[in-house]
């Protein structure tokens, strides 16, 4: 029997995300590394991976490359809840790695939080998959008792109790910076979505504030315009165009 090479490396890249090698969101061997591991052109990868995207098994991102579709995750825009419990509510557990945690002169990005802060770097997973890079600075006076191990396990909103009451938050396209992509394992200078917010209390005194790094491929923002009540906004993640 003739062999269809394109078929098989179809086959062997389905059964790599069967298997759970490839997750949902991840990006797959670039073409010319596919190229050099199954030793055909790179028209025959690509209608490989064409045949794959036809099953929706796979999509492809400008600026990224070929990945692992997969259902999106939302996260509400237009309310103070922690993506953690949203999350959870979806039944969807997130795990948290802190990469750094330490006390610091202000930048100027935070000043109004006062001299001192408190930054926490951390990369936010779900299904093991990393999918946001998060820092947040939280001012002095509320981070003092504040450990490494309860910033890993808990949301700063959480922590905070009853502090927090609403938020400002800016969304911007932006090119993914060098630490940033080495963490969600996406190329540096990749499109990202960058999430800025500033947290404050009743009195109106910020609290944090926070940057939250998507990676392009991973991430949309979705805006329903009504003519009336409130418009539904929703940060996708994970998702599948």
């Amino acid at each position: 029997m003739r062999r269809v090479i394109y078929r098989e490396i179809a086959s062997s890249l389905r059964e790599g995300i069967e298997s759970g090698e490839y997750a949902a969101g991840e990006l797959l061997p670039s073409e010319a590394a596919l190229c050099t591991t199954h030793g055909a052109s790179r028209v025959t990868v690509r209608k490989a991976l064409e045949l794959l995207r036809d099953e929706g098994l796979v999509a492809s991102r400008q600026g990224f490359g070929w990945l692992v579709a997969g259902e999106p995750l939302t996260q509400s825009l237009d309310s103070l809840v922690s993506i953690e419990r949203q999350l959870g509510q979806l039944g969807r557990p997130l795990r948290r790695e802190v990469t750094d945690f330490g006390f610091m002169d202000t930048p100027a990005q935070a000043a109004v939080l006062g001299p001192t802060v408190l930054r926490v770097g951390r990369l936010n997973l779900v299904d093991e998959l990393p999918f946001a890079r998060i820092v947040v600075w939280c001012r002095e006076d509320l981070a003092t008792d504040l450990s490494r191990s309860q910033v890993t396990n808990t949301s700063f909103l959480d922590l905070l109790g009853q502090r927090p009451q609403r938020a400002v938050q800016t969304i911007g396209a932006h090119a993914m910076p060098g630490v940033e992509a080495e963490l969600l394992a996406v190329p540096e200078g990749s499109p990202a979505l960058l999430v800025r917010r500033t947290t404050f209390d009743a009195d109106d005194v910020a609290l944090l504030m926070s940057e939250h790094w998507f990676p392009g491929h991973l991430t949309e923002f979705v805006a329903e315009l009504t003519t009336g009540g409130q418009p539904e906004n929703e940060l996708r993640l994970v998702a599948d165009r």
